[in-house]
């Protein structure tokens, strides 16, 4: 069929019989809604977008590090969530025995100057008088540990006693009636009369996603317990990492990782801020802290060493985010500030200076003697307008710049409409909104200037009532909201998602991309969303311009090559509205033909625009690719109501593409 037949085909199809059931069930004749897209491909018109556009943002929010993409099982491992006065709560350590035949506590015994609590176990019975299964303690990790038939787990721990010790150690499921794994901690007294390091290679000859590692005896005595830490021995690029939730992270080619935080970095004291000098080095000596902005303890295990190693391995690069004195309640006059500057110089030598540094000597000694490469620190999070914020990142900007020219800083303050009365490379915005809110400001930085600093848009989303968990409504103006950030990619060059993770045990902010438990996970329509976009970063931006009596179409082209090389050009369309349109697609300035054998779209919709996946149902709202046959410089399609549709058409090998 020719376009011109064609073309007449589609405006025949465009009329079509829709039955209102909610209106009294009458059935009424309607028109597609219809639209013009044309798209400039010429070489002459295309702008490189900046390689680092879209990226992702952690925060240790939601269990989203201790619980989630760190792969420590053992939650509380140093026996140090309770505090540092004694007695103290050792949740989610619990006894197995009673009163009358086990006795737990902790003590000031720690051989770790920094962790000074330790476990103490008194078994109160031997082998006469125990319970058959022995008593002592068990850990259920993080609401239940994924133990895996088959799978390797690496444990460590520190013991100590006066007396020899026999101690089963055990993975066990839920309520300790099925073994998985098992070993034995068999020792003299001379042998643990101090803190002794055992280590254990444990496989699983069950599975679990509910299980708990234990602690047993039958022997009459005391012994003590220290930084008990179980690990898969199978992690994502061996670095620690939860496997599964990194190769989704992967999935969607992020530029850049901005980490740890958020609020997470302010801390709502600055007592309980993070701090990058107590999670780096060997992860026993950590003393972890109570993050008291979203109310719960981390060992720290993930530090600063280990975001910087998780940038590497994805290829993307750190943007770190430092406290510049600032918490939610407190700020530091900019006349004491000196050594929260010095911090950050330390914190950049940690990572950038050689290993003969006295801080790069640090690094080296963890395993990473040549420097990361760090270029973007964003100074403070949503800090702009508290005391004292402008002195001290102007004491943090000319220390920093003088010592590291080459550093990207990073203001919290707006310039968008205004003027920063203070250097910056960039400045940060963040926009949490409504599905409506979040698709009119698709045209946001429009009218931007384009003088000054550059754009990071590092916290975006729709939240509030039509987000749900994670409502396709959302991703829909969300993608919208992309499109016009690739459109402005002059002025805003990095733009993220936010929060990532959440584990589906502890919301603490809702919606999030990437949902999971202990063993499974899926992503929103938020996080599918995202993989439209991938192939942005680096890619060159097309032109567009829509005709159409609707004002719920938003649409974007780039043109973009592949690893083997292969060309496309990838059109993509958000309809926000509840009419289908049927639209005349237009590509002109092509300088190779389109290989229709290749080609493909891919739609994200559902039924219903609130709905959204689950634990029962993952991939109810996913991107479906097909063929597109009919693929070519000019086409008419139909866009379903309430969808996000590319069409990705496969160019010769001689087309016109930006390098990935």
């Amino acid at each position: 069929m020719d376009f011109k037949r064609r073309s007449q085909f589609v405006v025949i199809y465009a009329l079509f019989v829709v039955c209102i059931t909610a209106n009294y069930g009458v059935c009424e004749l309607k028109a597609n809604k219809t639209a013009t897209l044309a798209v400039n491909a010429s070489s002459q018109s295309g702008r490189k977008i900046p390689d680092t556009l879209f990226g992702i943002f952690f925060e240790e929010i939601n269990h989203a590090g201790a619980g989630g993409i760190w792969s420590e099982l053992v939650r509380n491992r140093g026996f140090e969530a309770g505090g540092q006065n004694t007695p103290s709560d050792i949740s989610p350590w619990a006894i197995i025995g009673n009163e009358t035949t086990v006795l737990v506590g902790t003590d000031l015994t720690s051989p770790f100057k920094r962790n000074p609590v330790a476990l103490r176990v008194q078994s109160n019975c031997d082998a006469s008088a125990c319970p058959s299964a022995g008593v002592g303690i068990y850990n259920p990790g993080f609401w239940g540990m994924n133990i895996e038939k088959g799978k390797g787990y690496k444990l460590i721990l520190y013991v100590k006693s006066l007396d020899s010790v026999d101690i089963n150690v055990s993975l066990m499921n839920s309520d300790g009636s099925q073994t998985l794994a098992t070993t034995n901690i068999a020792a003299s007294a001379s042998d643990v009369s101090n803190w002794a390091k055992v280590q254990f290679e444990l496989f699983a000859t069950g599975s679990t996603t509910n299980g708990r590692l234990q602690f047993t005896t039958k022997k009459k005595g005391v012994f003590w317990l220290d930084q008990v830490s179980l690990m898969p021995m199978d992690t994502y690029k061996g670095h620690g990492f939860r496997k599964d939730l990194l190769s989704m992270v992967a999935d969607l080619k992020p530029r850049f990782l901005r980490f740890p935080g958020g609020c997470y970095v302010e801390g709502e004291r600055l007592w309980n801020a993070f701090r990058w000098t107590a999670a780096i080095g060997p992860w026993e000596e950590r003393p972890g802290h109570f993050g008291d902005v979203w109310n719960y303890w981390t060992d720290d295990g993930l530090g600063y060493f280990e975001f910087l190693q998780l940038s590497e391995d994805l290829g993307a690069a750190p943007v770190w985010v430092i406290n510049n004195g600032i918490s939610h309640q407190d700020s530091v006059n900019t006349a004491n500030i000196a050594p929260w500057v010095q911090d950050a110089l330390n914190s950049l030598e940690f990572a950038r200076g050689s290993a003969d540094s006295t801080w790069g000597s640090v690094r080296a000694s963890m395993g990473h003697p040549e420097p990361f490469t760090l270029k973007y620190m964003a100074i403070g999070n949503e800090d702009c307008g508290k005391p004292y914020y402008t002195g001290n990142y102007l004491k943090f900007y000319y220390a920093i710049k003088n010592a590291y020219p080459d550093m990207n800083l990073i203001t919290n303050c707006n310039a968008l409409g205004t003027t920063l009365d203070h250097p910056a490379d960039y400045y940060d915005f963040h926009t949490y909104t409504t599905a409506n809110g979040m698709f009119s400001q698709r045209g946001l930085f429009n009218s931007a200037t384009r003088s000054g600093p550059k754009a990071f848009v590092s916290e975006y989303a729709v939240w509030q009532s039509d987000a749900g968990n994670g409502t396709l409504l959302a991703s829909l103006a969300e993608a919208a909201f992309l499109i016009g950030l690739e459109k402005n990619s002059d002025i805003v060059e990095m733009a993220s998602y936010a929060p990532l993770f959440v584990n589906n045990n502890d919301r603490r902010w809702t919606p999030d991309a990437i949902v999971y438990n202990s063993a499974n996970m899926y992503g929103t329509p938020s996080y599918w969303m995202q993989q439209y976009f991938r192939e942005s970063s680096g890619a060159i931006f097309n032109p567009t311009s829509i005709q159409s009596d609707s004002s719920s179409l938003a649409a974007s082209a780039i043109t973009w090559k592949s690893s083997d090389n292969s060309s496309y050009l990838k059109i993509k369309i958000v309809n926000f509205g509840s009419d289908s349109m049927n639209i005349t697609i237009s590509v002109s300035g092509l300088s190779s033909s389109v290989n229709a054998l290749d080609s493909s779209t891919t739609v994200m919709t559902s039924s219903n625009v609130m709905d959204e996946n689950s634990f029962s149902n993952p991939t109810k709202v996913v991107p479906v690719q097909t063929a597109l046959a009919n693929a070519n410089t000019q086409m008419n399609v139909v866009v379903q109501p309430h969808s996000l549709t590319s069409f990705d058409l496969a160019l010769a090998k001689s087309g016109y593409a930006a390098d990935m």
